[in-house]
């Protein structure tokens, strides 16, 4: 491809830490088999992090932004893509180490690139990107663990995010009740509409001061981390697992060994970025079928062209996004 095209692009030199869109050429992408013309993004926490540059994330410079992308392959050295076959990828480096998905063009490793598995479009798998596939990677992870509907009812935190409504969704689909916990008191019918069956409000929970109190949920996915995560810690069910994917509260966990050595409570690592290739494909055809969120489009709650994103990073720094955002880009 020999005309140039158009990308988030970011910067760190000695004129500071900037991102802005640029013209680039093909050849200035990072590596990798797989010439992917984008048609759609989304937006992360991670994403705004590395935008304003709030956040370390990005390991080399300059790179294009965007943590997930998905679109049609344009060029390909593999033999296992050929032109014109719908691809998506989520972390795997990119925004980190590679060029990310805010760009007109993407190249992409073909060990990372997956193929748009049957019964999702490209638009879909942006609204999903890395926050529906975190949250099923925590649901797969906690049934791994042995997490069953008849345990319980699971808790979801910071439930108006974008993980936090797929979680939701995706988990009431799998036959299990869900509650919510949210600071936004505001939203509590969008939520049951999305499957919760109890909604609380953050600022009316008190955990209490004991190592152990009364246990109310049989598991937890939990976007908030601090405090939350210690909270909660003390009141999920016997074995009940708590998948941990965010640290919006904070990076801290100021707990006891109790609940992990008296109820057996397992505390669950999700971390998506780097998940091997045969549990992501897993993931994605869950994503698919059985775990398809019923609310796609509800949940995508805001749409716009790469070139509009800078102000939406400040709003999801300052806690002011609301459900998943999808970037148009092709």
């Amino acid at each position: 491809m020999n005309q140039n095209f158009r990308a988030l692009r970011v910067r760190n030199d000695e004129k500071g830490y900037r991102a802005g869109i640029e013209e680039m050429a093909a050849s200035e992408l990072t590596p990798g088999e797989i010439l992917v013309k984008v048609a759609f993004s989304s937006v992360n926490y991670k994403d705004a992090l590395a935008g304003t540059g709030k956040g370390k994330i990005l390991r080399r410079f300059p790179l294009n932004a965007g943590i997930d992308v998905a679109g049609y392959v344009s060029e390909s050295s593999d033999p296992a893509f050929k032109e014109g076959d719908a691809v998506l990828c989520t972390g795997c480096g990119l925004s980190e180490t590679r060029d990310g998905g805010y760009a007109e063009y993407i190249r992409l490793e073909s060990k990372w690139a997956i193929a748009l598995p049957h019964g999702l479009s490209l638009r879909e798998s942006m609204v999903l990107g890395t926050a529906g596939f975190t949250a099923a990677l925590a649901l797969y992870r906690m049934q791994q663990n042995g997490q069953t509907p008849d345990q319980g009812p699971i808790v979801v935190t910071g439930a108006t995010g974008g993980v936090g409504m797929l979680a939701i969704d995706m988990l009431s689909r799998a036959g299990y009740s869900v509650h919510a916990i949210t600071g936004k008191v505001d939203q509590f019918d969008f939520l049951i509409d999305l499957g919760a069956k109890q909604c609380i409000a953050r600022k009316e929970l008190y955990w209490g001061q004991r190592p152990l109190e009364a246990a109310h949920w049989a598991g937890a996915i939990d976007n908030v981390g601090g405090d939350m995560l210690a909270g909660l810690s003390r009141v999920i069910k016997p074995y009940g697992n708590i998948a941990i994917c965010g640290n919006a509260g904070g990076v801290e966990l100021a707990t006891t060994v109790m609940p992990f050595i008296i109820r057996g409570v397992s505390l669950l690592g999700i971390a998506s970025a780097g998940t091997a290739r045969e549990i992501r494909e897993l993931i994605w055809q869950h994503l698919a079928s059985d775990w398809k969120p019923r609310n796609l489009e509800k949940i995508a709650t805001k749409e716009l062209a790469f070139d509009e994103l800078m102000p939406v990073f400040e709003t999801m720094l300052n806690a002011g996004s609301f459900g998943r955002t999808l970037v148009r880009v092709g």
